[in-house]
């Protein structure tokens, strides 16, 4: 709130506004400013800063104040207002008005709390805050005034400020009265959008429920539809993201629909819906039918006009310097896709005014090469702007009746030269474009004019009557052009009332004169009637005076006009009818000097004139006809002519007599046979009607082989000489009209049920080009397709629909959950209905409850942990030793097993349901199958193990989980290892390249032999817990560990129970009752033989594990035979493993001794016990300054003083272990100074330095063996364990070597390097690599180091420095990494020596699958051999896999460090493969190319076709061919060999059978309107001799059918080119006086049907335009003086004058176009190009006055051009 006023200062109660809010705020600053000539006569102080805004969005108010400096009052405003925070809030901001009233919230009353909601636009005092009780009638005033910026109505900008509602306009200002337009622009002028108003009226029926009654698109505005009548509104939305929405509005009330308000209103007979918009989608509004009845909906809207036009920026300038222009133009833009488009979608809209271009002046400095007067005198006073100019108009689409015609306008421009050219249209667009389409021939066509008709032809009964019909023009005139067909009738009947009394008469009752004259009219010529006729006149005299001549007469179209009795011609085409004869033969008689009188009555005389004629003309032959075939055999007819026997010159046939005609005479003709020719099918039909389609035709080449027989053969392409006739051509390129084009069907929105697809379907104008032009939907008229439709209209499969899972039946703890289940299908309508269970696919039980779990159960005063589910769990290790049909096990151990048992699972549970209880293999989720049964009661069946069952098997109980093991044991004992697909791929890779023994081994230390702590582990070989106790099992299974008695009666019954044998051994069958089925034995005591062997040597394990597992057997065994004791009754408990036969083989080395103490009675030997070394931890001893004893585990110190040293070694054990010593690992050479003592132990005298070292003491016996060490030194100094061995590595995953040797490996190695130490005191282990020390980041545990992975980069020299106070040893081990040799990925420097050892030679990179080079003979190759490794790989060539150097008759050179094979001189020997064989220590890599010698050869192989069936023409050619390997190639390739020489073999000279020959067809009777052509057909028989002779025609119709001799011809219409008279002399001057004139010429067939023009293409096609004679172009150019030039010497003075066009009668100009068939003078030119004289100081151009006026003279270029006037100056 602003603070309250001082005494003496005056505050405007009504509040004070700043009128210029906003004008100068940046420039205030908070401290005090000088006061203004205003505010020091008030006395006021400045303004002071603004406060915050009342808001932070929305719209608020902040305020300023000022204080009064007078005691006196001050005159004016004290505060001041603005609006701030002007941004609209986000939609979760909610209502500023709601957020004051829910403040009140949780403050009482009346003693009670209320939820308070607004009550907006109080029209008393909006400015109030009014609440409302939610949920009650209670409106209460919580406070006098909302707060500063609360809008004083919801649909107004107006904000309450002190309590009172103040004017905001659009424009956020204070007193603002700027309202925004109705397209919701502020202060705008409406003309962004427009006002859409309609009524819709329903036309729904019973197939079409509902329609669309109008689409709103996006932005528009004051929306309000009212629908009358039955039917319901709804709305369907489309977002600009494509977003599809549907609202049915079944209820009044306000919703927001895409974020647009939509208020609707249902009301019993109507129904209202307003949106204010803008809306934010493209709303359809439909209808839905709801009754019989019919409903209109009225529709207003204001849509935005979303294409506007938008002014461009200036164009370019016309010149880069000396003042030019520069235009605007305008585009058209879419607002809603903010992209430029077609100029046409702004046209659109009669609303959108395109901007006119603006124009101005530019780039006016001057030009460096001018003298830079521009502004003096600017030079294009008399060079024209550009302008527009068009070319004369074309010719009329039409007629007559209304056509158009176009013309193209340009913009050019005229540069001071007078050159016109062409520039961009939008320098012109400074005054309106010329149009360039216009109306013509507007006048009406020819129509036909009828005139009265004739009076009857009969004064009594029935006659007839005539009137003339003309085709009359717009002048009035009598003309062709009408169309036939509309044609009034000319003539009908007539009746006279008066009767006729002459019955008997039959003629009307006339005047028999006149129609017996007209009989004699009809034999003379026809009378002139009131209908168009042929009207012949009489016929000439005879051209000669004897013999025969011709006469000829004049036939014209005529007709009677009857209201002027005058005759008329008309055109030949208006009369009906054949036309009569214009000339006939005449007979003078005969020419013997007698003339006798011919008279018509005498018969005799006329017949004895007749025979003359006999015996003046006769028949004759003369010559042959054209052959009908140019090639392969055709047909020549003898021409028979009627000929004047005494001139022998052709007469008229019907001078000779017919019937002496002589017969037809045919011969053959042409048998050649024919080349091969192109055969051309006919075009297809367009592909398009329109735009720009294609047509099609079949091309082939072909070869008629026999004409006779219709034999024709389809040849290669090439083989005919001439090009090829193009098979496409385009067709119909012309735009088509704008149509819709729909989009392919969009998938169902359901797999069945009755669902919809839809479609997009546009408006598209195919263009000329082939393009599609989109257009908005109101440019195509026909209906739009539908854009949707019905699809799957097929029931669905029924299925179940499940319900929600209901809550967990306990609250904590383990519970429950259920669903229901009910059976429905979808019906094809769409409608879901339930139908009987039996009908859905069974349900698992797992789908209707599931186990929840939810936080555990505490009670007070118990642990929680009680009620966590236990499973009791069997920690056992089972191993099956003989087949058994089913074995029963607990969860929580492994089990070993043989193939094709059957295994029962238990998971024994408390606190648990044991139907919750789960299962899984490997991790996956287990269900009930064939194989395998998951029972609801805890427990798991397999059946019949199979190697895939091996695995991890989980059981869940909650979130309690046990585990059990499951491994196979295959038919020789050993553990079936998983499928290689379950190992990862270095184990996979070095399982199988590892030998047996090799990879049992790895796979022992993989499967956790030596785990807790072994250096393999320790090295990061993960361990796989299933597979921890492998290698005990492996080993136990391998050895037995059973005595050989009870073993080789194992074998006996495995054999027996194979064989199904039931003759055993009874005392075999008793020894079988005491071995095991089944070994059980708890994980305990595996662990602890586990972790027993991780604390040997490495060196003794292997002989300690298998000491250790023969202990673990024997156990087995014996635990066993107890358990058995107790079983077995009194008299059985005697058995002995005596009795047991004895064995056939020995398995182990310790079955001997079992077998012996066995046998003894009474159990007095001690127990039987593997070795054991006894250490003792005491210093070594010193007996006296000489010598020295120690045990195994100590280090000794020689000193210079020793004499003797004694080492001892104790060992137990039964039997007595054997004890051997060893030395730096190779076994101690004894000798007289190095002895063994009786009691095992060493004693080395007079020791050496060559006697330093580790000695090991081996403790052997038949159950294992021990070994420990004892370091020996001199005096206490470090000692090192070393190796001098090289260890090469090319397979195995991990190297483990001691410190000393060399190792050579692959990359990807882990390598482990020992450094075993001793010394006294204890030595300090350093590690180098290449002499730098080795960080803490290295793998070092025990004196080793591990690298993991090796690459080339950790290559070098390792070293192991041990250290004492005695002194420092150091010893190094070289790591070289391997690559074994293998193809380099990038092949660029390869190929770069190839280029440089031969560039122009042929070359090839050899791969290790193979590559291939063909090469001609005696060329040379380049073979390269890409290959890298470390070290540098060794390359051997071979060739034929045997050396190159080996291989006979090849040249060749090794290049390139060997990577390169030059084989120079090529020859078939050359041919086959080459190779070569990298190899390094790493590996080897071969790879392979193959040479191909190709040559080319002619080869005469086979005969072709012979060319004719029969005849004396057929022949063989024989046929060559150019081959390459066999294979047919170009003959080109063969042109340097020598063809060979072939003759034509004869063939098939045998008669032909009897054909039909054809004559060549006939000249067609019409040449166009159909017409039809002969052809004459015979049977000939061509004989072996060539000669073709006549037979009958039976002989040919057996063999084929008589070919057809007459056919319809010139089918096509009758066309012909008309034109219309010409036009006026108007267009283009094109010289003096001389015009051109244009008529409009068209194709028409002759009943005057308009045609398009490339019907009558074949015909010439008459002019259309043509020189005139016009006044218009009585103009010539007229030009006016020269100015005076602008400077007299120098290079810049130039001058320039007038030149217009200007008529030369009225001496007026006229638009210079019409002067454009003469050069135009040039208006410009330089002058007074002259060298100036420095000898005096003088002006030399004539503007210098304007120059001292302009105070230029300071500038030098003005100052030297104008020396004289600026000297003055």
């Amino acid at each position: 709130m602003p603070p309250v006023c001082k005494p003496h200062c005056f505050v405007d109660g009504k509040g004070i506004f700043d009128s210029e809010i906003g004008s100068a705020l940046e420039k205030e600053k908070s401290s005090r400013t000088a006061r203004s000539e205003e505010d020091r006569e008030g006395l006021w102080d400045a303004w002071g800063p603004w406060s915050e805004c009342s808001r932070t969005c929305g719209g608020g108010a902040s305020y300023s104040l000022r204080r009064c400096l007078s005691s006196k009052s001050c005159e004016g405003r004290n505060i001041r207002y603005r609006t701030c925070s002007n941004v609209d809030c986000p939609p979760e901001a909610g209502d500023f008005r709601a957020q004051q009233c829910s403040a009140h919230n949780d403050v009482k009353h009346h003693g009670q709390f209320y939820e308070w909601l607004p009550v907006s636009n109080d029209p008393d005092n909006p400015c109030s805050l009014k609440c409302q009780a939610k949920g009650t009638s209670l409106v209460v005033e919580l406070a006098p005034k909302v707060l500063d910026g609360t809008r004083c109505y919801t649909e107004s900008l107006d904000m309450c400020i002190s309590g009172l509602c103040q004017i905001v306009g659009c424009d956020h200002q204070l007193g603002s009265t700027i309202k925004e337009d109705n397209c919701g622009v502020c202060n705008g002028d409406g003309s962004t959008c427009r006002l859409v108003r309609g009524q819709y009226k329903s036309q729904l029926s019973a197939t079409k429920l509902d329609d669309t009654v109008v689409a709103i698109p996006y932005g528009s505005r004051h929306i309000r539809l009212v629908l009358k009548g039955p039917d319901h509104l709804y709305l369907e939305t489309k977002t600009l993201q494509g977003t599809k929405g549907e609202n049915s509005l079944s209820s009044t009330g306000n919703f927001l629909v895409d974020n647009s308000t939509v208020d609707f209103q249902k009301l019993p007979d109507k129904e209202i819906l307003r949106m204010a918009g803008p809306l934010t989608a493209d709303f359809i509004i439909k209808i839905r039918d709801s009754g019989p009845a019919d409903s209109t909906v009225q529709f207003i809207f204001y849509q935005p006009i979303i294409h506007r036009w938008r002014e461009t920026d200036f164009f370019p300038c016309s010149a880069t310097c000396g003042g030019g222009y520069q235009l605007t133009s305008a585009e058209c833009y879419d607002l809603r896709s903010s992209r430029v488009v077609a100029d046409q979608y702004c046209h659109y809209y009669p609303e959108n005014i395109k901007p006119k271009p603006k124009l101005q002046e530019c780039n006016l400095d001057p030009c460096p090469a001018s003298d830079g007067y521009k502004q003096i005198m600017p030079y294009d006073l008399y060079h024209p702007l550009p302008r527009w100019e068009a070319t004369p108009w074309t010719a009329c689409s039409s007629s007559c009746g209304g056509g158009i015609q176009s013309r193209a306008v340009s913009c050019v421009e005229e540069d001071i030269q007078g050159h016109v050219t062409s520039v961009e249209e939008w320098k012109c667009m400074y005054t309106p474009k010329m149009p360039t389409v216009q109306p013509c021939n507007i006048f009406d066509c020819p129509k036909w004019l009828a005139q009265e008709w004739s009076p009857c032809t009969v004064t009594c009964g029935q006659g007839l009557r005539y009137r003339v019909v003309l085709c009359i023009d717009h002048r009035g005139m009598h003309t062709g052009g009408c169309s036939a067909k509309t044609k009034p009738h000319i003539k009908e009947e007539c009746i006279i009332p008066t009767p006729c009394y002459k019955p008997k008469e039959k003629l009307p009752v006339e005047a028999k004169l006149p129609w017996f004259k007209q009989a004699q009219e009809l034999e003379e010529g026809a009378a002139v009637s009131e209908e168009p006729s042929f009207i012949p006149e009489a016929w000439s005299a005879c051209t000669v005076t004897c013999g025969v001549g011709t006469q000829v007469r004049t036939v014209r179209c005529q007709v009677l006009l009857s209201f002027s009795q005058s005759v008329a011609d008309l055109p030949v085409d208006e009369c009906e009818g054949p036309k009569p004869a214009s000339q006939r033969a005449c007979y003078a008689g005969p020419c013997n000097g007698e003339i006798p009188e011919f008279n018509p009555e005498n018969t005799d005389g006329l017949l004895g004139g007749l025979q003359d004629l006999d015996e003046l003309y006769d028949w004759e032959y003369e010559g042959f006809t054209k052959c009908s075939e140019s090639c392969g055999g055709g047909v020549q007819e003898a021409v028979v002519s009627c000929l004047n026997k005494q001139t022998r010159e052709l007469a008229d046939e019907n001078l000779c007599v017919t019937s002496q005609r002589p017969p037809q005479l045919l011969k053959s003709c042409n048998l050649d046979p024919c080349p091969a020719r192109w055969e051309v099918g006919k075009w297809s039909p367009c592909s398009l009607t329109c735009g720009v389609g294609l047509q099609t035709r079949d091309v082939f080449c072909s070869h008629l082989l026999s004409r006779e027989m219709n034999e024709m053969v389809i040849l290669a392409d090439e083989l005919c000489r001439h090009p090829k006739p193009s098979t496409v051509q385009a067709c119909n390129r012309f735009n088509c009209a704008p149509a819709w084009y729909p989009a392919q069907w969009q998938q169902c929105s359901r797999t069945c049920g009755g669902g919809v697809q839809k479609r997009d379907v546009l408006c598209k104008q195919r263009m000329a080009d082939g393009s599609f032009l989109e257009l908005p939907e109101t440019f195509c008229s026909a209906s739009k397709p539908a854009s949707q439709q019905a699809c799957k209209k097929d029931d669905c499969p029924s299925e179940w629909l499940l319900s929600n899972w209901t809550e967990c039946s306990v609250s904590c703890g383990e519970g429950t959950q259920t669903r229901s289940a009910i059976c429905q299908r979808v019906l094809k309508t769409g409608v879901s209905t339930v139908v009987n269970s039996t009908l859905c696919p069974p349900l698992p039980f797992s789908s209707s409850i599931r186990p929840c779990m939810l936080a555990t159960c505490a009670r007070p005063g118990q642990p929680s942990t009680k009620y966590i589910p236990h499973i009791a769990a069997a920690r056992n290790i089972y191993i099956q030793t003989r087949r058994q049909k089913k074995l029963h096990f607990i969860v929580g151990g492994f089990a070993y097993l043989l193939p094709k048992t059957a295994v029962v699972l238990r998971c024994p549970t408390r606190r648990f349901r044991k139907p919750l209880i789960t299962w899984e293999k490997d991790g996956q989720h287990l269900i009930s199958s064939a194989h395998v049964t998951v029972a609801p009661f805890g427990y798991l069946k397999i059946h019949r193990l199979k190697p895939s069952d091996a695995g991890v098997y989980t059981c869940s109980a909650g979130p309690t989980r046990e585990q059990f093991v499951i491994k196979l044991i295959g038919g020789n004992r050993k553990l079936v290892a998983r499928p290689l697909s379950l190992w990862s791929e270095d184990e996979a890779l070095q399982l199988r390249k590892a030998k047996p023994k090799e990879a049992l081994q790895t796979h022992k230390h993989q499967n956790g032999i030596f785990s807790n702590g072994s250096k393999a582990e320790k090295r990061g070989l993960a361990a796989d817990p299933g597979s921890r106790y492998d290698g005990i099992v492996s080993l136990l299974l391998e050895q037995g560990g059973w005595p050989g008695e009870l073993l080789a009666s194992w074998e006996v019954q495995d054999s027996t129970e194979r064989n199904a044998s039931s003759e055993e051994d009874p005392n075999t069958e008793q020894a079988l009752l005491h071995l095991p089925f089944t070994m059980v034995t708890e994980q305990k005591r595996l662990d602890d033989i586990l972790t027993n062997l991780s604390q040997q040597p490495e060196e003794l394990r292997d002989l300690y594990s298998k000491h250790m597992v023969a202990q673990l057997a024997q156990d087995l065994f014996r635990s066993h035979l107890e358990h058995q004791d107790v079983l077995l009754k009194p008299s059985e408990q005697r058995f002995s493993l005596v009795a047991v036969p004895p064995p056939r083989k020995h398995v182990s080395s310790f079955s001997s001794p079992l077998r012996s103490s066995s046998a003894e009675s009474g159990g007095s030997r001690r127990p039987y016990r593997k070795p054991t070394i006894l250490r003792k931890i005491s210093a070594a001893q010193q007996l006296s300054a000489s010598e020295v004893v120690t045990h195994l585990g100590q280090t000794v110190a020689l000193a210079s003083g020793t004499l003797s040293v004694l080492l001892h070694c104790e060992a137990v054990g039964n039997p007595r272990p054997a004890i051997s010593w060893a030395r730096n690992g190779e076994e101690v050479q004894l000798s007289d100074r190095i002895l063994l003592q009786p009691d095992d132990s060493l004693q080395i005298l007079a020791p050496v330095e060559a006697d330093v070292g580790f000695y090991t003491c081996n403790a052997t016996n038949a159950l294992g063996y021990d070994s420990v060490s004892i370091a020996v030194t001199l005096a206490g100094k470090p000692l090192v364990k070393t190796s001098r061995m090289t260890v090469v590595n090319t397979e195995k995953p991990a190297v483990t070597v001691d410190i000393g040797g060399t190792i050579r490996t692959v990359r990807g190695v882990n390598v482990t390097i020992n450094c075993q130490v001793a010394g006294v005191p204890e030595v300090e282990v350093t590690w180098f690599r290449n002499k730098s020390k080795l960080g803490s980041s290295h793998h070092l545990h025990e004196a080793s180091l591990l690298l993991t992975n090796v690459s080339f980069s950790d290559q070098g020299l390792y070293s192991c420095r041990a250290t004492n106070l005695h002194g420092m040893l150091t010893e190094n081990t070289q790591l070289l990494i391997l690559d074994p040799p293998q193809v380099p990925t990038q092949l660029e420097d390869i190929r770069a020596l190839l280029s440089a050892t031969g560039p122009n030679l042929p070359s090839v990179l050899m791969s290790p699958l193979g590559t291939q080079l063909v090469l001609d003979p005696g060329n040379s190759a380049l073979l390269a051999c890409p290959i890298k490794g470390h070290p540098t790989p060794n390359i051997t060539w071979f060739h034929d896999s045997q050396p190159v150097a080996a291989a006979t008759g090849l040249t060749y050179h090794i290049l390139g460090a060997g990577q390169i094979l030059h084989v120079a001189n090529l020859s078939g020997e050359a041919q086959g493969e080459f190779s070569c064989l990298a190899q390094n220590e790493a590996g080897i890599l071969t790879q392979k190319a193959s040479l191909v010698i190709q040559d080319y050869w002619w080869s005469v192989d086979r005969l072709v076709t012979c060319s004719a069936s029969c005849g004396n023409r057929g022949i063989h050619q024989p046929h060559v061919r150019c081959l390459l390997n066999n294979t047919e190639v170009n003959p080109e390739h063969c042109a340097g060999k020598p063809r060979p020489a072939v003759q034509p073999i004869p063939c098939n000279r045998r008669d032909c059978p009897s054909r039909w020959m054809v004559t060549s067809w006939s000249a067609c009777t019409r040449s166009c309107g159909g017409g039809i052509q002969t052809r004459r057909v015979t049977c000939q028989k061509l004989k072996a001799s060539g000669i073709s002779t006549p037979v009958s025609n039976d002989m040919c119709t057996q063999l084929a059918k008589r070919p057809v001799d007459t056919q319809a011809c010139n089918q096509q219409l009758c066309v012909e080119w008309a034109f219309s008279s010409w036009g006026q002399c108007n267009g283009p001057c094109i010289g003096p006086r001389l015009a051109m004139q244009h008529r409009q010429v068209f194709c028409q067939t002759r009943d005057g049907i308009t045609l398009p023009s490339e019907q009558c293409s074949a015909l010439p096609r008459p002019v259309s335009t043509q020189n005139c004679w016009s006044d218009a172009c009585s103009v010539h150019w007229r030009v006016s003086l020269w100015t005076l030039c602008t400077a007299t010497c120098g290079n810049y003075g130039f001058q320039s004058r007038r030149v217009e066009c200007v008529h030369a009668r009225t001496n007026k100009a006229v638009p210079e176009h019409l002067c454009s068939w003469g050069p135009r003078p040039a208006n410009w030119q330089r002058c007074n190009i002259t060298p100036c004289e420095n000898t005096e100081c003088r002006d030399t151009t004539r503007h210098c006055e304007k120059v001292k006026q302009l105070k230029l003279c300071q500038l030098s270029q003005f100052r030297s051009r104008c020396c004289g006037t600026c000297g003055k100056a």
